[in-house]
This record gives C-alpha cells, structure tokens and sequence, in this order.
C-alpha cells in the first residue's frame, strides 16, 4: 500500500516543476544495470566476476546497444533532453567497493563506457572493503565515470524510523542525505543531486521531501524492472546485478519491452549490508 500511495503522490502527473509529464510521451524501457563488486570468483551475493561482467558488455556491444550516462536519462524526466534513444542501457555501482578501482575500472576502460558510482562517503578511506578518496578522483578523472550520493554510512531508513521519534528521525534524515552530499562535492567535485536509497528499499514521503528539499532531483530504488515514462523521477528502478545473470537472464533484462519485465508490480530483491 506504500508503495502504491507514494506511485499516487510521486507521478510525474502530479510531480513539481521541473519533471517530466508523461502525457505524449514515447514508450521507452531503460534497463539500469546495478553492480555492486567485482572478482575473479564469486565471493558472496553482491559479487561479479569480471568474466561475467565482461560478457554482459560484450553482448552490449554486439546487439548494437546503446550504454548513456544515468545523467542523460535523468535529464529527460526533468525535461532537459529528449527520451533516450532506442537499446538504451545505463551502468550503476553502489557502495564504493576497492574492486571498482581494481576490476571495474580496466574493463570499463576496454570498452568505453560511462558509469554512476553511488557512494556513501563514510566507508571511504576508512573501511577496509572500500576505495580510497585518491582512487575515486582517479576515477572520476578518467572522464567515464560519475559520482552521486549513497547517503552518509548507509543506514536502514525504515528501522531508524522505528526506533527514533519523529523528530529525531527527521534531523537524522536530514544529516544522512545532506552531508553525504556536501563531503562528495567536497572531495570529488561535480554535481551531487541523485541518491540511491540504502538497501534499495522504498522510501517513505518523509525521505521524498527531504531529498527533494536538499537538492537530489532524482532517486533510486532496487524495484527490478526497467525505467519507463512513468517513473517518478524519485522512484525510479533498477536490476540488481548477480553473477547468475548471465545468458538468457541476462538478454531477458536487457530486452524490457520483450518481456516480462514492464509488469507495473513492484519486485524488491534482498539487498544485503555492504562489507
């Protein structure tokens, strides 16, 4: 019922200005690809190999899609672009993970393509699993990837919620969501206004509005589906990657508007705690 009131309340018809309507509007099914880390084996849930990841590029490559930055979609559900070209496909990271550095970043360099980093600023430089803040500018500098907000350690919004009173709750929103933002333009420069919600999970309208009022234009769930034109742009859905997605999985993701995957209903994976 949540999820379906804040479809009511978040639709681009009734979304503030600046987002897109959906009246007139092509049909389009934008698949975004989500990874989390990489290795030469499979290590837990959230690893790819980067034989697999490979392949997923490869087969990319060879269909004749199209992979464009996550800003150039986003851009079209405020009305600044046109909707993205026919085959679209976009490549997210969440987490911030020393393997982007260490395995992404050579294959994604081989073929040439942009992707969103979704970091969450506390882990860096800090954690042990994490890159380094050199290692993202070094990223960030090879012109193929972006950086955008994760918020600040990666909390579990609904449990927070739960334990704190409403008004603790709030500030704590509120520091989460806007520090993540001010220590990423900080460190790494650049335009800090997409978040990926921790854990994927569904957010409630007090974190819709927070994020709205602290500057993020467009928000991301782990609903497994593609982006269509009537995703609000604070709500919008991507295909949590595993190394089993390979194959007919993974041509079945990449081909939303073939099948099944245009189904309205949402589809929440299990996002396990970073480590």
């Amino acid at each position: 019922m949540l999820f379906i009131v804040l479809l009511l309340c978040l639709s681009p018809a009734s979304a503030s200005p600046g987002t897109k309507t959906t009246q007139a509007n092509p049909s389009f099914g934008v698949p975004i690809l989500l990874y989390h880390r990489f290795d030469t084996r499979v290590n837990d849930t959230m690893t790819v190999t980067t034989a697999v990841f490979e392949s997923h590029l490869a087969y990319l490559r060879e269909k004749g899609f199209r992979v464009i930055p996550l800003r150039r979609l986003v851009d079209w559900y405020q009305g600044k672009a046109p909707a993205p070209p026919p085959n679209s496909v976009v490549l997210v990271a969440d987490d911030g993970h020393k393997s982007i550095h260490s395995h992404m970043l050579p294959i994604i360099r081989k073929y040439n393509v942009p992707v969103t980093l979704f970091i969450y600023p506390s882990a860096l430089s800090n954690a042990d699993y994490a890159m380094t803040w050199d290692q993202l500018r070094a990223l960030k500098k090879t012109g193929l990837f972006d950086v955008q907000s994760h918020s600040y350690w990666h909390p579990n919004f609904r449990k927070e919620r739960k334990k704190l009173p409403r008004d603790e709750y709030l500030k704590f929103v509120d520091i989460q969501l806007k520090k993540s933002k001010q220590k990423l333009e900080k460190e790494v420069g650049g335009q800090i206004d997409m978040i990926a919600w921790p854990f994927g999970e569904l957010p409630d309208q007090d974190l819709v509005e927070k994020a709205k009022a602290a500057g993020y234009v467009a928000a991301f769930t782990i609903v497994r589906r593609a982006a269509s034109p009537q995703d609000s742009s604070m709500l919008l859905p991507r295909f949590l990657l595993h190394n089993t997605d390979k194959g007919k999985a993974f041509e079945a993701i990449v081909h939303p508007l073939n099948g099944s995957y245009q189904s309205r209903q949402p589809q929440i994976q299990q996002k396990t705690k970073p480590h």
